[in-house]
């Protein structure tokens, strides 16, 4: 069969408003950009978006907080506390598909664009609204931090060892994961859109995005009223699903069903066990999950990391090491893979970074531009979306405007 050459990304044509910062927002704009999208990214002139300023470490004056969210973007100042600086939101409103943003709710519509004017202006625009809580109820005006609605949401209740302390998740993992539901959200809308010439709005919310992703957890308390616990590596429902440590270093493993039981047991050299009437089944194993854990981990004593996990890949069992980052950048399957990318930048020269974890047969997807400088295209866009002159736009810069 002959190789289709790489067509256009699927989003290709599709244009962008993005008023967010931060960290969800940011993250389904740089979704949409990988996929194709064209990306105006507002920010306040001077200041820009407030992880600009998350560093150290930093590429001269630009963070790599910024940066890992931030590719794929045109950026334009533009001081939406101006008169002019609204006029300009939306006259660009009129020339995009979607645009996005995670104020306070309530504040596009003092500003004078919330989404049913920016509706009348255009039709076709798909808004999505980004909040911590939602757009009404009690905790409407409260502040959207992921460690704060994963906390209010119950991800940090369940979050660390055993009898411990409660942790957060080492990345901010709700935010991360509204970004991702709304990139769905919108493609869905866009989609939908074909059908109907119509966009619409789109509302999610940190909180309703943390419950949504508490999954069986959270099944286990509707269903069965059980008060889950914090298991450090453990799993509730699976036994044994944990990390143990090897003569060196940790490794993680998953026994997920009675066959792998079985052939566990082999691996170990532990026949014995599997008519041991406390391990017979996964119920039981839940049941007497210490006694086995003190079995496993004497017996995990013996071997290296690296001398057990051929035998688990052996036994067709999931199992891996606990990588420290300097081993995750530089894991065969991971070089293989080619996440880490490296793009050129005019004026910060070579930037790594980890690119989408995507591929399309028949078209191109991934870093289109470096993140940017803080109103780097200004003059693009106002030029060539909305027709401004030189002299126009210098006009706006000196009023403090752009």
């Amino acid at each position: 069969m002959d190789k289709i050459p790489p067509g256009p990304p699927p989003l290709k044509g599709v244009r962008v408003i993005d008023l967010t910062r931060i960290i969800a927002g940011p993250y389904c704009s740089m979704i949409l950009g990988d996929l194709g999208a064209e990306i105006i990214k507002v920010e306040q002139p001077k200041i820009g978006d407030e992880s600009r300023a998350w560093g150290p470490p930093w590429v001269k004056e630009m963070s790599a907080y910024f940066i890992s969210i931030n590719r794929n973007k045109k950026s334009l100042t533009l001081n939406l506390k101006h008169p002019q600086g609204i006029e300009i939101l939306k006259s660009l409103a009129k020339n995009v598909d979607v645009l996005l943003e995670n104020f306070r709710p309530g504040t596009m519509e003092e500003m004078g664009v919330g989404y049913e004017v920016l509706r009348e202006i255009n039709p076709r625009l798909v808004y999505c609204d980004m909040t911590g809580y939602g757009t009404d109820g009690p905790y409407r005006d409260r502040p959207g931090v992921d460690v704060i609605v994963s906390a209010v949401g119950g991800l940090m209740s369940i979050t660390g060892e055993p009898g411990g302390a409660p942790v957060k998740v080492g990345v901010p993992l709700t935010d991360v994961l509204t970004g991702l539901y709304a990139f769905g959200a919108i493609a869905s809308a866009l989609l939908l859109r074909k059908e109907t010439g119509r966009g619409q709005r789109i509302s999610i919310n940190l909180l309703a995005m943390q419950l949504a992703t508490l999954i069986n957890i959270g099944s286990n308390y509707l269903i069965g009223g059980i008060i889950p616990q914090r298991w450090g590596s453990a799993h509730s429902n699976i036994v044994p699903y944990e990390a143990h440590r090897a003569k060196d270093d940790y490794l993680i493993f998953g026994v997920v069903n009675e066959r792998m039981w079985k052939s566990f047991c082999d691996l170990l050299g532990m026949e014995e066990l599997k008519d041991d009437p406390r391990f017979s089944d996964n119920s039981r194993r839940i049941e007497n999950r210490q006694a086995l854990y003190e079995i496993i981990d004497r017996k995990m004593a013996e071997k290296t990391v690296d001398e057990w996990i051929p035998l688990f890949d052996q036994a067709g069992i999931p199992c891996g090491p606990i990588n420290s980052f300097e081993r995750v950048f530089s894991d065969p399957q991971v070089l293989h893979l080619g996440l880490v990318k490296e793009v050129e930048h005019q004026y910060y020269g070579k930037i790594k970074m980890v690119g989408p974890p995507a591929t399309f047969s028949e078209s191109k997807i991934g870093i289109q531009s470096p993140p940017p400088m803080l109103g780097e295209h200004n003059q693009e866009i106002l030029s060539q979306i909305l027709g401004y002159s030189d002299e126009q736009v210098q006009a706006l810069k000196d009023r403090g405007i752009i």
